[in-house]
């Protein structure tokens, strides 16, 4: 691996004032950020996993590993990735996946706490834009130096450097699970979401859409078997429930196919519903919802602000106002600096995360 290595850090290198790099995996995520620049830099040889814990719940590997062999290791001593990370695509990688940030339904399960793909990134190795391999966090939850660090590449698109290895905390499978189906409109799903998440109620997955909200139940038998009776509702059989949350996971659902631009708008989960024109599916306990509409970047985003949220452009629509909610002033420039100490030519997924960059 160390000559992968020292190719990596070669083409960084060379490309330090020209057109830049496209940081690539898998390319599954293509579609998510701002327009491709830039050369392609493919990082699928730089793959494997490193270490593996199974006593300690903690998983090393490269960027290049693809997202189903990393998730087949851990399912061979019953463990998973917590946050459920979406693929969208066979290719899909591990850097990719951290670059991204995306987290699946579980994402903002109550009960047993989940969590994004940051609250589960232990440490990672970067290589900067002068070519040099930095390593920040480690192996354990109580790290101290640099652990922030480690953090801020989940989400960063690829524009601070290219993720050569990540350590991840991961979680034991589920022993059981359920998924309740109820009848019910938006106001009342919201409401209901909402009155259930300050219950220990072991809930992993919530999705609201056209008058039906489905609720995935996941822990010990026992405490599955409770919630059943307690909650009521129609229950699911196992197979449809498992390809339902798959779709949703990976947007094969027949809702996601439907015309219009697709908004990820992210809320307080107790907001009221969005005065917006189009179709909504509303996940993570009220606080996911997405949009498929025809109306304008400003109306979009005037909606999310207005209940203290933000809203990304996530697929199709016109982009020219950017992608991701525009960034106050001072946030700005904080980025601007750090972006500046990692990748001070540019070189990384130029104009990926915000047009000026």
């Amino acid at each position: 691996m160390q000559a992968a290595l020292g190719r990596i850090a070669d083409r960084i290198r060379a490309a330090a004032g020209g057109e830049g790099l496209r940081l690539r995996g898998g390319g599954t995520k293509d579609f998510y950020g701002g327009p491709l620049a830039g050369e392609v830099l493919d990082l699928r040889e730089y793959a494997g996993v490193v270490t593996y814990e199974p006593t300690e719940l903690v998983i090393t590997a490269r960027c290049g590993t693809p997202l189903a062999e990393l998730e087949a290791v851990l399912a061979a001593r019953q463990q998973m990735i917590p946050f459920e990370p979406p693929h969208f695509g066979a290719g899909a990688t591990l850097g990719g996946c951290v670059a991204a940030g995306l987290a699946g339904p579980r994402r903002a399960a109550n009960g047993l706490y989940y969590g994004s793909v940051r609250d589960y990134v232990l440490g990672c190795s970067l290589m900067d834009g002068r070519g040099e391999a930095l390593r920040f966090g480690g192996q354990v939850m109580k790290n101290v130096a640099g652990y922030d660090v480690s953090r801020l590449a989940a989400g960063s698109m690829g524009t601070l450097g290219v993720i050569l290895e990540v350590s991840l905390k991961v979680l034991p499978l589920p022993v059981a699970r359920a998924t309740l189906r109820f009848a019910m409109d938006e106001p009342g799903a919201i409401a209901r979401l909402n009155e259930w998440g300050g219950r220990p109620m072991p809930i992993s997955a919530s999705a609201w859409q056209a008058g039906e909200l489905a609720v995935r139940l996941e822990g010990a038998q026992a405490a599955v078997d409770a919630c059943c009776a307690k909650l009521g509702g129609t229950r699911v059989d196992e197979g449809e429930a498992a390809r339902y949350w798959q779709g949703l996971r990976e947007q094969a659902d027949p809702f996601f196919a439907a015309p219009g631009a697709l908004w990820r708008v992210s809320v307080p989960p107790t907001s009221a519903p969005l005065a917006l024109d189009g179709r909504q599916l509303i996940e993570w306990g009220g606080a996911l919802r997405w949009w498929k509409t025809d109306a304008v970047a400003g109306d979009v985003r005037a909606s999310a602000k207005a209940v203290g949220g933000h809203a990304t452009l996530f697929r199709g629509g016109d982009r020219a106002s950017g992608v991701f909610t525009p960034l106050d002033p001072v946030l700005a420039r904080l980025h601007r600096n750090v972006k500046a100490v990692f990748d001070p030519a540019g070189v990384f997924n130029r104009g990926r995360l915000y047009p000026e960059w």
